[in-house]
């Protein structure tokens, strides 16, 4: 089911003594969920049972300051969740928790980005382990998108866009930060009283009709009511949607609209098969579930010898049946594509199942009429042996490659769909590619002929990597050979040394996040809106938590470094030996650091405004530091609570740390 959620408290006064007349309401709006910025009380959560809600609670803790100097915030949030989750973990209406929200971007930097993802995860793997049936996430928001965890169950994002192309545009980018992960959209909300309550409906109208078009697995609007408490009542802004007095506000009724595309195209599903009478029969299931109707299934047996032909047609009589003598993967599709009668072919492999909206998903990004092929993410089931987790975890495996949020460079044969027009205009799959290599060099001659290559990250298949490492390493030899003829085919696509140079970002499965020889864009002085990573090659996913073991890393290890080295050789009958360089450390030398107390409010910007006009300059976008001079470097941080007063962390390279108190005016605290 997908979250349909709203933000609710916490409000001026604390929780109504009735949950009753909201919950009927909220229920009646067509939410199912509601998102708490507190741990909720079993009162609340009866409550919410009672009216068929689920309730995201949250971790309330004190994030916006430096919880590794003061160790005990940490500790304290640790406890926190420990005890909120033996009262209430078990609860029927509890179906998830945010260990964190918007960890301040200025933080994180200070504090070290990679230190503060590694503290989310390690609330997350104790909230898994105390509550294993709960949903677990962090709450991040743009300024700091490298804080994605690793082990969150989904990716969780507040996104505060009043433009639509722009969220749209969003929106695919955080399906790619997501990695294999469901995307949720944890607020989304607009101010009326700076905006209008028209505007405001207006806004939130098409954000849901977005969400759901891109696929995303939830939204959460914030907020319920305008009424709103942090540390004091919030008085100078209007989220609500409903207002202080309780009336409905047009924006409530605006949400009732969405609606899911309806797209009236055929479609033709192929599935090539080789001694598959193991494999098939899940994919045809599979298939055989999928919504939408509008396609066909034709499965082509590529001279199979243990009875796959005779199995599917046994047990799947709807699925048209070619029968050819052994020819190669690419003449099969080739084959397949001129028995359908589909305006588009659908391609997938016979260890794929595809999920129940395939079809349904691709239908979309085709009406458009932008892209004539399309795919989808191929996502590993969960691992049954430690095997299998290794091999998901590694490199090689079948990835789709992106040249920026919305447009492919390259699309895995087992989740690639085609119109029949620009398949013959290309010429289908080119026959000496029997095994492996045929997509790359099909989506390589689209490109070349014009032809834009899309995804739609929603349409995805389940796909069944190598069950051993062995059989993973042959794999990895098959697609070496494959590199062989695709070199000779395609050689200004290839180094000198052999591997392919893609244009595009490499799709690895993992959630896109801080590592520790990471590159961050924070922006000048770290004030960037928007703070990303750009790495050639997103990250793997993790070792699934059941086989986590020392024995399974020790072969994750070797898996990594023989993956690429059997692929080169049978590319070349040299072996390519990679070294990696060290990248050079961001900054050198001993810092020192103080701190600075307001009572008025001064924060990072205050004081940095002041070394601005005594000459210093902006470090360069993606340093560690804010500004320099003369080789001093200095980096500010402003902890927040829920009052007036801040407390501004000051870190200096190269300077006696009073000097620099002293130009802004202030004395040393710490």
């Amino acid at each position: 089911m997908r979250m349909n959620a709203v933000t609710y408290g916490p409000f001026p006064g604390g929780w109504p003594r009735s949950f009753g007349p909201d919950f009927s309401q909220i229920t009646a709006t067509g939410f199912n969920a509601i998102r708490l910025y507190e741990m909720p009380d079993l009162r609340l959560l009866d409550a919410a049972a009672d009216h068929g809600l689920k309730v995201f609670g949250g971790l309330e803790w004190g994030q916006s300051a430096d919880f590794f100097q003061r160790p005990g915030i940490y500790t304290a949030a640790a406890i926190s969740l420990v005890n909120a989750l033996k009262e209430t973990g078990d609860h029927p209406a509890l179906a998830g928790v945010y260990v964190g929200n918007e960890i301040p971007a200025d933080l994180a930097r200070w504090m070290g980005p990679l230190k503060v993802r590694r503290a989310i995860e390690e609330l997350i793997a104790l909230g898994k382990e105390l509550a294993p049936d709960l949903l677990f996430a962090y709450a991040n928001y743009p300024s700091t998108e490298y804080l994605e965890p690793e082990n969150a169950d989904f990716t969780a994002f507040n996104i505060y866009l009043e433009s639509e192309p722009e969220f749209r545009s969003y929106l695919k980018r955080l399906h790619h930060i997501a990695g294999d992960r469901p995307l949720v959209i944890s607020e989304f909300g607009v101010d009326s009283w700076r905006n209008g309550l028209e505007r405001q409906a207006e806004i939130l109208r098409w954000a849901g009709q977005a969400a759901l078009d891109l696929e995303t697995a939830g939204m959460t609007i914030y907020a319920w009511s305008d009424r709103w408490w942090v540390g004091t009542e919030v008085l100078d802004w209007d989220f609500g949607l409903i207002d202080r007095q309780g009336n409905a506000k047009p924006a409530l009724s605006a949400l009732k609209t969405h609606t899911a595309p309806v797209r009236p195209l055929s479609f033709s599903v192929i599935v090539c098969t080789r001694r598959g009478r193991d494999r098939i029969g899940g994919c045809l299931t599979a298939i055989g579930k999928m919504d939408g109707g509008g396609f066909e299934t034709i499965v082509v047996d590529d001279g199979s010898t243990d009875g796959s032909a005779d199995f599917v047609e046994r047990n799947f009589p709807w699925a048209r049946l070619v029968r050819l003598e052994p020819c190669g993967l690419s003449s099969a599709r080739n084959i397949g594509a001129a028995a359908a009668k589909g305006e588009v072919l659908a391609f997938t492999d016979d260890d794929c199942e595809p999920d129940r909206e395939w079809i349904a998903r691709l239908r979309t990004i085709f009406h458009e009429g932008i892209f004539v092929a399309a795919g989808g993410p191929n996502l590993p089931p969960k691992p049954k042996t430690w095997e299998q987790a290794v091999v998901c975890a590694a490199p090689g495996a079948p990835s789709h490659v992106m040249l920026d949020d919305e447009e492919a460079e390259h699309l895995p044969g087992c989740n690639l769909a085609v119109t029949r027009a620009a398949l013959e205009a290309v010429g289908g799959f080119d026959p000496q590619f029997h095994a492996a290599g045929d997509d790359v060099d099909f989506c390589w001659r689209l490109r070349d002929a014009g032809f834009r290559l899309g995804f739609v990250p929603g349409a995805f298949v389940w796909h069944w990597r190598r069950p051993s490492i062995s059989k993973f390493l042959g794999q990895q030899l098959g697609y070496g050979r494959a590199e062989r003829l695709l070199l000779a085919k395609h050689r200004a696509r290839f180094s000198k040394r052999g591997d392919a140079k893609w244009h595009g970002f490499i799709y690895g499965g993992g959630p896109v996040r801080v590592m520790a020889d990471s590159i961050i864009y924070h922006g000048p002085m770290g004030d960037a809106g928007y703070q990303s990573i750009t790495n050639r090659m997103l990250p793997l996913r993790g070792i699934e938590k059941k086989f986590d073991t020392w024995q399974s890393r020790l072969a994750l290890r070797a898996v990594k470094f023989l993956q690429p080295r059997i692929r080169a050789w049978a590319r070349s009958p040299t072996i390519f030996l990679r070294s990696e360089s060290d990248r050079k450390p961001r900054t050198s030398g001993q810092a020192d650091e103080f701190s600075i107390n307001s009572a008025e409010g001064k924060d990072r910007h205050h004081f940095l405004g002041i070394l601005l006009r005594q000459g210093w300059k902006t470090a360069g976008e993606t340093d560690a530091w804010d500004l320099e001079k003369a080789g001093t470097r200095v980096l500010m941080a402003t902890e927040r609570g829920g009052g007036t007063a801040r407390r501004t962390l000051v870190r200096v390279w190269g300077s006696e740390p009073a000097r620099i108190a002293r130009i802004l005016g202030e004395k040393i605290v710490s």
